[in-house]
Parts: structure tokens; sequence; C-alpha cells
């Protein structure tokens, strides 16, 4: 089959520059693409903290101090490629210090509107300067959602872009990127305010993530059951309507992991490798983790693990009850890794004073130990109040370690309640978002620990599944070759 041409648009990448899964996916789903031998350009900016990392860059010959006119606003621009570890594939920088030259990817400042719109027309004029005509821009999340208006605009009169389809991936749709209405000057959008979503206009604000689902040719959300909520008003946050109105254009495709870097088999930060057929080596991670967090050894209940932001969409106030009821009771461990919060930061730091050797909370972020909790817990907590994809709890069924996860997004798409009549099943799996079913899924867990041949049943299921973007890159694929067979979407 002919190789596309896919220029993916993100504003981050990993590990160059990352606050949450975005950067994971945009960096695994690039890179599987160009392994099969697609022609991927990968583009996000240049931030300081790429600099400060003593990255290498150089120059991309046709795109260094390109001027471009922005509204009232003249700039240059310039594009600097930098490796992107592991997987043969440059990474296409924009630099303009004056707008990513800050502490933060994200930033409060009055020009946000124009760092991201900026960013949006940039992924095309570098498509324009080196006569790279994609078959695919495939643009993630609200940043750079105005792209797929701009494609529209260019495509009218540039032939370059006459069977570009662009793709939107929404990985939350809490985001959205809404500014206040004048910066249409700041966008160059004066001429085309009249394709802009009139009734937000109306009411004095201009919605990046709105614009995108307007004119991108398909959506693409990160779970099937995710796609499926985002339709309904409790999970629509406001844009539920329009993507009704859209869903023959709207798909789920579950996230996957990457399995050069999620594995236990290969994994550099753990304490011994272990794989479905030596299973049995996971007890010298579970060691290795308790001793280096000054944990209790040898318990006879299970090893509870959590790495996340702690955020109120994550659900740890179900806890807030049952582990202070459980802990005093039951011979567990609870190994914390986030921050967040301030409450949810208190509340698993008194965990820790009250119950010193079973509970150690580790506040900030740090990828080694993210690594040794997957491998040495028994399970992982993930109670979501909702979860487009997650990835942690496909991490963990590659470690064998069992997700505790409410049914929700992609958490629901990807776990499933194990049977102890079957013998079928990949974790526990509770439905209502109150710490009654936080406690019954706890309380069912305890009863798996004890029963050893299901528990291990549990774990090799966990382990045999396969959420790797090997198989779920075919997917986009089929996406994109379907799309390029269809007309551009009408509105």
């Amino acid at each position: 089959m002919q190789p596309l041409r896919v220029c993916i648009v993100s504003s981050e990448v990993a590990p160059l520059a990352k606050t949450g899964g975005l950067a994971d996916v945009s960096a695994a789903l690039a890179g599987e693409l160009h392994r099969r031998g697609h022609d991927v350009r990968l583009v996000m900016p240049l931030y300081r903290r790429m600099r400060e990392a003593g990255r290498p860059f150089r120059d991309v010959p046709g795109l260094i101090d390109r001027e471009m006119s922005f509204g009232p606003r003249r700039g240059r621009w310039s594009v600097r490629a930098t490796p992107l570890p592991g997987k043969d594939l440059d990474v296409l920088c924009v630099d303009v210090p004056e707008l990513y030259d800050r502490d933060g990817i994200y930033t409060q400042d009055d020009d946000e509107h124009l760092r991201f719109g900026l960013l949006s027309r940039v992924c095309l004029a570098l498509c324009q300067e080196s006569g790279w005509a994609p078959d695919i821009l495939h643009l993630n999340d609200w940043h750079v959602g105005p792209a797929a208006l701009y494609l529209r605009l260019l495509a009218s009169w540039d032939t370059l872009f006459a069977k570009t389809r662009s793709v939107l991936t929404i990985h939350n749709i809490g985001y959205q990127g809404v500014f206040a209405s004048d910066v249409v000057h700041d966008l160059g959008l004066d001429d085309a305010v009249h394709k802009l979503h009139q009734e937000d206009l109306a009411a004095g604000r201009v919605n990046f993530l709105k614009t995108g689902i307007l004119y991108a040719d398909a959506l693409t959300t990160v779970s099937r059951t995710y796609a499926r909520e985002i339709q309904t008003e409790e999970y629509g946050m406001g844009l539920d309507g329009m993507l009704r109105k859209r869903a023959d254009r709207l798909v789920g495709i579950v996230n996957g992991i990457d399995d050069e870097i999620w594995n236990p088999s290969v994994d550099p930060h753990i304490a011994r490798k272990f794989s479905l057929d030596t299973l049995d080596d996971k007890r010298f991670d579970r060691a290795a983790l308790l001793s280096d967090l000054g944990l209790a050894p040898d318990p006879k209940g299970p090893v509870l693990g959590i790495v996340s932001r702690l955020v109120a969409q994550k659900g740890f106030d179900l806890l807030f009850d049952v582990l202070p009821e459980m802990l005093p009771f039951h011979d567990v461990r609870l190994a914390v890794l986030g921050s967040g919060e301030p409450k949810l930061e208190e509340f698993f730091a008194g965990l820790q004073a009250r119950f010193p050797g079973k509970v150690c909370f580790y506040r900030g972020y740090n990828d080694p130990l993210s690594h040794r909790i997957e491998a040495g817990a028994d399970a992982f907590l993930m109670p979501s109040r909702y979860e487009p994809c997650g990835l942690n709890q496909m991490y963990s069924l590659a470690y064998g370690t069992i997700p505790v996860v409410r049914n929700t997004g992609g958490l629901a798409d990807t776990v499933t309640l194990f049977d102890r009549r079957t013998g079928e099943g990949t974790g526990v799996v509770f439905d209502h978002s109150e710490p009654g079913a936080m406690r019954w899924a706890l309380l069912y867990l305890l009863e798996l620990w004890g029963d050893r041949d299901a528990w291990t049943r549990m774990q090799r299921n966990a382990m045999a599944q396969d959420w790797s973007w090997r198989k779920q890159t075919g997917l986009y694929e089929a996406l994109y070759r379907k799309l390029l067979e269809m007309p551009v979407a009408s509105h």
C-alpha cells in the first residue's frame, strides 16, 4: 500500500515537553507510523525547557527566519529539528522565542491565544515553504483547533492542500481554549469571521476546540466509551450538541502504550525484569519498592499503587473515608506518587503521618519511581470521575498489576471485571462515583487477593492483553485511508 504523508501537530511531545498523556500519545503514534514506512512530520513549539535540557537542534533549510503576518502583527519564525529519542524520527520545533521562551508550556499570559494560534498557522506554512503536501493533518486538542479552519481557507486557493484531510483528536474535552472575541484580529481571521461560531462571537468569545470540531474532516477521541460520553450533557462540557451533529465523523480509538518503554521484560528502572512466563519474579520488584520507600516489608495484604495528577477528575476523594477505615485493620501498603490540589496532597500526606510504614506519599513526579510502582505494586487505583482514555491502567495490565477502576471512558474499554466463576476478567471495575462503590471495589480486591489461584489467573489475563501502539496504530491508518476516499466534510 502507498505510504501516507502525515503531519501530526501537538503542543506536547514526550520526552521533550510533557504535562500529561497527550505528550506520550503524540510521540508514540508518530514513531509507530514512521516505523511502518509512512512519511511523518511531527510539529511542536520549541519551549525554553527544551533548550535548557541541552538537546541538540539543527536548522531546517528553507525554514529559518521566515516572516509571517498575523493580523496586525508581523513576526518571524524558524523551524529547528531534534531527534525523537528512540524513534529514528525528527521533531520539527517551531522556534519563536518571544512566544515560547517561558517557564511553562502553558501560561496565563495575555497572548496565550497567539502562542497556539501561531502554531496552528506555522504547521501549514512549513508544509507550503517545503512544498510537502500532507495527506493527513492530524491535530491534537484545542491548541491547534484553528488549524482545521486555516486548512480550509488555504485549500481554497493553494493546490498543495487540495487533497489534504484533517483529523482532530480530543484528548480531554474539559480543556477548550476559550478566549475573548477580540483575538480574531490577532489570529488573522477578520476576513473569515463569518466562518467562526456566531453564537460564541455574539457572546464575546472564541473557542479554539469548537473551531476545530466545526472544520475538521474527522474527529477522534481516545476511547470508544468516551466518544459516546462526550455526546451527552453530563460529559460533553457544553459541546455535546455539536458533537451529536457530527457523530457520523466522530470515532473513538483507544490510545496505545509504548511497549518498548512500558514493558517489565525490558524495563531498565525496575529491580528485576519479568514476563508472563516469569511472573513469580514480580515479588522481587514488590520487595524492592517497599524497601526504596521505607515501607514495612512482607505485608500479608496487597501493595496498592497510585501514580497520578491529584485533581478532582481522578476521583481520589472517594478514598477520604475508605482508606482510613481500611488501613488499621488490613496489612496492606500504599505507595502514592503525584501532586496537584492541596486538599488531595494533604490527604495523602496525612495518611503517611498517621500510618507510618504502611503509606508513602512522594509529592511531585519521578519517572523511574513511576515504573517501580507499576512493577512492584500488586494493584493500581484509578477511581476517576471521568477518564478520556488513561494510560496507567494499561501500564498496570502489562506489569500484572491489577487495575481498580471506575467504569468510565477508556477505563471501561480496557479493563474488565474479574469473574471468579469463569476465570475471565482483568481487574476490579465499579460503576458509581461514590465512597460505597469504592469500598466495595477494595473489599472485592482483598477477597481476590485471598484466593491465590484467582489472583494469578487475573494477573495472567491482564498481562496477555495487547494495548500496544503496534495494534492501535492500525486503526488510525484505516481511518486515514477511509478519509482520503471521502469528500471534505460540509458544514
